[in-house]
């Protein structure tokens, strides 16, 4: 009986071993495969196999990479089945990325049609520059002023005007020319 025991001792580790041995050779094939595969491009992916069974975690840049790696794996000579961890870029967080670059690129336009809008009022209301035919643009919170006026003291107050209004960045007045009455 002990020599019983003794032998079935020594063909459970052989049995494990060759276990081991045959799971590093399956995930030693579907390592090799990914890497020839032009479709897993841009995907990060570590492959792991416990008894036959190939466990893939990382990332795919799309669905379709991921399903593909599960179907090599699967595809894989021994492999008894797959655990696909894979993770992708999901819709909603391409969807969330967009549309915060939406509104980054709205909130300038409008905080550049507003500062204009406010330029102008100011330019409007004030004394010196009142009836002043001036041109207002606004580019990424830079206001540009052009436009014929008639002294220096009043170029200098529609910078100052300008310079006033909250998000503005720099004011640029050389399209503002002084001609004579």
């Amino acid at each position: 009986m002990a020599a019983a025991q003794s032998g079935s001792a020594t063909t459970q580790p052989k049995s494990a071993m060759s276990t081991a041995a045959s799971d590093s050779v399956i995930t030693a094939r579907v390592k090799a495969s990914f890497v020839n595969d032009a479709r897993l491009k841009g995907a990060d992916i570590s492959v792991s196999t416990v008894n036959g069974i190939v466990i893939l975690h990382g990332s795919a840049p799309t669905s379709d990479a991921r399903g593909t790696a599960g179907y090599i794996a699967q595809s894989t000579a021994g492999v008894g089945g797959v655990n696909n961890n894979i993770q992708t870029p999901s819709m909603a967080n391409n969807l969330e990325k967009n549309t915060k670059q939406a509104v980054k690129k709205t909130e300038r336009v409008v905080s550049d049609s507003w500062i204009t809008t406010k330029v102008k009022s100011a330019l409007l209301a004030n004394s010196i520059t009142k009836g002043l035919k001036i041109s207002v643009s606004t580019t990424n919170h830079v206001v540009t002023l052009s436009g014929a006026i008639y002294t220096q003291e009043a170029i200098d107050r529609a910078m100052s005007l300008a310079l006033q209004i909250q998000g503005v960045a720099s004011v640029n007045a050389d399209g503002l020319t002084i001609v004579s009455n």
